[in-house]
């Protein structure tokens, strides 16, 4: 071996170290330089400002927002809430109706919680007089009406979604006339109040929570120029200003009220002559109407003098007298209806389910704004309720008189029903003519008085003519076999499948029919239901398998705080 070869045994391990430190060095430097990126943690920091009324914008800033707005969920306490901007550090969000704390920001599955957040009372807004150009109420604040406050000709009142409105009570109104506040929109006046379902548009009574009660102020009337069987020079009801005038557009537009609440209305400023929850004359058909409940009324909670307008999705709720009274030649047409009645609160007048009248006597009618047209609109899928039990006329300890019918139908009257439950009246159909006249029974047998697909249940009288007409003519005709109306006995209502709470006045009830209830099949579609407007549901009564009322609908007004 020679010197150059030992040289290179010797070396070469030496070398190997070398190159293999050199390269650990050299990886550990690269490490240095390229370091494992850091995911940002979803946080909330900051809420601005920290307290706030129910409407008006908070910012929300953190970190690891989403840049979407509809990726970031938030909610204060259990109530969600809209973001309308976002950034990756900010959110810009409405604070929501009825508001609670903490808010809390859900991002990619991930959920933070925010600083405290308090719900302030909103800025009050009174409003008295004369509405006479386009109004915009928002819902940042709460709007106070004082006396009749008119919305006039060629102006519109349009309401945000979730605004707050209240009534104050007669002894407020700045006129001194003692009228409750009432909102008024004039025939050629427009509102357009279209609420959302999680952000409904409420009047309501201005008293506090738990000390409000029937007829704490007025309510909403909606006037317009569709005809009405009565003459130009009639009054308005309710001590109202002005006449009806001899309108002939059927297709008139009053506007619009869509997911709209109206609480604790319905007031008496004359005798016989009253507002009742919702209140309207010759309204045209091209008024847009629908999910719409009416509590507490101190009146009826629908009145329907005359016009053509057409509604879905209403609710009568605990109201006074009647629930759906029409009159004056009212001839649109209103699919679901909910009513649900307090047993012991009905009116001195004998409180009905359905009340309709043409006018009174009901007879002659001759023409237009004389009798015509007659009273010839037509419901579908309603459901009444008022007692589990064995109904019983006698007065009522809260209320001031008895209850009377289902359906009382009168006076010349061609209103006809569709695919409805009515349960637990004294009557289920009373159907009326004045002593002398035939109009009713003529209108029952000539077709343009349609009952289709009734149910009649729990009644202690079912059917009953009444005037001119005998119990057997009102029999014979409901009883008519193509019609489908049938009528259940107290001792078998239970084959229906309600659920109890429909009678608990206690809790949100549970509306749908119990799976396997007869309810929901035998719907009958011909006649007057044909008609395009209304949906060919299986199901008779207003509940198949979905709950309409869901998010929007209030069935505890009395607790509710308002001033948030």
């Amino acid at each position: 071996m020679n010197l150059k070869q030992v040289s290179l045994r010797t070396i070469w391990p030496q070398m190997a170290t070398l190159s293999m430190g050199l390269l650990l060095v050299v990886s550990a430097c690269k490490n240095e330089e390229t370091p494992a990126p850091v995911v940002p943690v979803l946080t909330v920091t900051a809420i601005s400002p920290t307290s706030a009324p129910a409407g008006s914008a908070v910012v929300i800033t953190g970190t690891a927002f989403n840049a979407t707005p509809t990726s970031n969920s938030v909610a204060f306490g259990n109530v969600p809430a809209t973001v309308s901007a976002a950034t990756t550090t900010s959110l810009t969000v409405v604070v929501p109706a009825n508001a609670g704390s903490p808010v809390t920001v859900t991002t990619g599955g991930i959920t933070a919680t925010g600083p405290a957040f308090t719900v302030a009372a909103k800025p009050v807004v009174t409003v008295a007089g004369n509405i006479t150009a386009n109004t915009n109420w928002t819902a940042g604040n709460v709007y106070l009406i004082q006396g009749f406050v008119y919305v006039q000709s060629g102006a519109t009142l349009t309401i945000q979604p979730g605004t707050v409105i209240k009534g104050a009570d007669k002894d407020a109104d700045p006129s001194g006339q003692q009228k409750g506040g009432t909102l008024i929109i004039q025939a050629g006046a427009k509102i357009n109040a279209a609420g959302t379902a999680t952000a409904p548009i409420v009047f309501t009574s201005n008293k506090p929570a738990g000390s409000r009660n029937y007829g704490d102020w007025g309510g909403v009337v909606l006037i317009g120029k569709a005809p009405t069987n009565q003459p130009a020079a009639t009054a308005f009801e309710g001590g109202i200003a002005g006449q009806l005038g001899a309108y002939t557009d059927a297709a008139d537009n009053s506007g619009v009220m869509q997911y709209c609440r109206i609480e604790f209305g319905g007031i008496a400023l004359l005798a016989n002559s009253e507002i009742n929850g919702l209140t309207m004359y010759g309204v045209g058909s091209g008024t847009t109407l629908d999910h719409i409940q009416v509590s507490y009324s101190g009146d009826d909670s629908y009145e329907l003098f005359g016009g053509t307008v057409n509604a879905k999705y209403l609710i009568a709720y605990r109201g006074f007298d009647d629930d759906w009274d029409t009159d004056w030649g009212w001839s649109g047409k209103v699919q679901y209806g909910l009513a649900i009645r307090d047993p012991q609160v009905a009116d001195v007048s004998g409180s009905n389910g359905f009340e309709s009248d043409n006018f009174n006597p009901g007879l002659p009618a001759t023409g237009p704004n004389a009798g015509l047209p007659l009273t010839g609109g037509v419901f579908a899928n309603m459901s009444n309720f008022v007692f589990s039990g064995t109904p019983s006329n006698a007065s009522t300890a809260k209320g001031s008189g008895p209850f009377q019918s289902g359906m009382h139908l009168r006076r010349n009257t061609s209103l006809s029903v569709f695919n409805s439950v009515l349960y637990g009246y004294p009557e289920g159909l009373r159907l009326d003519a004045p002593t002398g006249t035939t109009g009713t029974l003529d209108n029952a047998t000539n077709g343009s008085l349609q009952l289709r697909g009734i149910v009649l249940a729990n009644m202690t009288t079912p059917i009953k003519g009444a005037g001119s007409i005998t119990d057997a003519q009102a029999t014979a005709f409901f009883n008519t076999a193509a019609y489908k109306n049938q009528i259940v006995a107290s001792a078998d209502a239970a084959t229906l499948l309600f659920n109890s709470s429909l009678f608990g006045l206690t809790a949100t009830p549970t509306l749908l029919p119990g799976t396997g209830s007869p309810l929901l099949t035998g719907a009958v579609w011909d006649g007057k239901g044909a008609d395009a407007f209304f949906k060919q549901e299986t199901f008779r009564g207003a509940f198949g398998t979905e709950d309409w009322t869901k998010g929007w609908a209030n069935f505890d007004p009395q607790n509710t705080d308002y001033s948030k």
